[in-house]
């Protein structure tokens, strides 16, 4: 599998407190990767940084060979949904449409063909009946299905989801999943910042510790192991058992 990411030696910081040190990392194509650690520990820092929205002191950052500038076509995020103004007045099919606006172009107003794109991503995400509704009167769960539905719909090939399950129900959690699982399947590449460790095994084939440095980065089975979640951790989590 060739590298769709590469993270070289990636520093970053808030005014004077240093956040990230020293990150370096390789995603390979089609894998489906958590991204772990404690609060605090620039999970959520590391995808602004690596999509230029907040600047690096040092490191590098290539996708598919290239700067992000060149690739940002490729390349779709869902950000946290605590940073979006969902009291903005739009309804979901427009919210999904602007995932296209990358290939549209920004001063051409969308064709049939867009929105008929943006239907089917809702469709995907079941949430086709909610097409002209408000996107401030969706649940939580109802909100970041459509903002995945924003992100399948630009079609892109490397995927960043800033904890797209915190605060769902079930249901949600286990669309947005297999949402997920059918982009790896058919050859896509997806990081998703993570927070409930008893799924990580189950949810992901690839994990990254981090705790303001790469604790450990690899296959789930092999990499998310008791040793090294206390690294990352400092402590013992009692709660994870016979967690070897």
């Amino acid at each position: 599998m060739k590298s769709v990411l590469t993270v070289e030696n990636v520093s970053a910081a808030y005014r004077k407190d240093q956040v990230l040190t020293d990150v370096s990392f390789q995603i390979k194509q089609g894998t489906l990767t958590s991204i772990v650690g404690p609060n605090g520990a620039g999970k959520s820092t590391l995808l602004k940084v690596l999509l230029d929205l907040i600047p690096s002191i040092t490191g590098k950052v290539t996708f598919f060979g290239e700067k992000y500038k060149t690739a940002k076509s490729k390349i779709g995020y869902v950000p946290q949904r605590g940073s979006v103004d969902w009291d903005f007045p739009t309804n979901a099919l427009d919210v999904v449409t602007m995932g296209q606006y990358g290939k549209i172009g920004w001063l051409k107003w969308p064709q049939k063909e867009h929105k008929q794109k943006a239907l089917a991503a809702l469709r995907e995400m079941k949430m086709e009946g909610f097409a002209h509704r408000q996107i401030s009167q969706l649940s939580g769960g109802q909100q970041q299905r459509v903002f995945l539905a924003r992100a399948l719909a630009q079609d892109a090939d490397l995927y960043f989801l800033d904890e797209p399950l915190a605060g769902v129900d079930a249901t949600t959690e286990k669309a947005i999943m297999e949402t997920l699982k059918m982009l790896k399947e058919s050859g896509k590449t997806v990081m998703v910042v993570h927070h409930d460790l008893q799924t990580v095994e189950e949810y992901f084939d690839h994990v990254l510790l981090l705790n303001k440095t790469v604790i450990a980065h690899g296959p789930s089975h092999l990499t998310f192991t008791r040793e090294n979640i206390r690294k990352a951790y400092g402590g013992t989590l009692h709660w994870m058992g016979e967690k070897r």
